[in-house]
């Protein structure tokens, strides 16, 4: 009797944590004027604070491996690229927590790029590879969490299950002058306007 007791209490716990989880992975991605984000529609990623620089653009990088990096734009009033984003499961709706890849224009996918020598630093480059999840991609696949009253970007990929990926927030690092996107203690706190 105290095993099956035991065994119902762990199903409930586990069922309980698997509703909590999965509530959570489908609330839909909002932009400022409270609209989802849908698949293919172009956006901007701005900051939530002002006066900490502008939108999220590109910028050649001295890095070999990727030749361009995403990077903030200095000033708050530059809007930077738009981009759109592609889901995993080829859904219509942006979701909190779901793989996506983000995407500057065809041929500018966002990946963790290889460390940073000089600065042991990993940076987002764009030389990923839209769509095809799994083991050879999983460096292209960021999400969209909740963050206080705004969001924030991970990386924290879950296209493949036998990998094992390090979950960091991604934040600014400020490299000669240059607002670089990298892994980060400190996430950038941001919001969605349409393009």
């Amino acid at each position: 009797m105290s095993s099956l007791l035991n065994i119902f209490l762990l199903l409930a716990v586990f069922t309980s944590h698997r509703g909590v989880t999965t509530e959570a992975a489908v609330e839909p991605v909002t932009d400022i004027y409270g609209q989802r984000l849908r698949t293919g529609t172009k956006y901007y990623i701005l900051p939530v604070f002002r006066g900490r620089g502008g939108g999220l653009t590109m910028s050649k990088a001295e890095n070999k491996t990727c030749p361009k990096s995403v990077i903030q734009e200095r000033f708050e009033v530059s809007n930077g690229m738009p981009l759109t984003f592609s889901p995993s499961d080829k859904s219509r709706i942006i979701r909190v927590s779901t793989d996506l890849n983000f995407k500057f224009s065809a041929t500018s996918i966002w990946n963790l790029d290889n460390v940073d020598e000089k600065t042991n630093q990993w940076f987002i480059g764009t030389c990923g590879v839209e769509g095809n999840p799994g083991r050879t991609t999983v460096g292209n696949w960021f999400k969209i969490d909740k963050y206080e009253d705004h969001y924030k970007i991970v990386f924290c990929p879950s296209v493949c299950d036998i990998c094992k990926v390090m979950c960091r927030d991604i934040g600014v690092y400020v490299q000669d002058g240059m607002r670089r996107l990298g892994l980060s203690d400190v996430p950038l706190k941001v919001m969605f306007r349409r393009a």
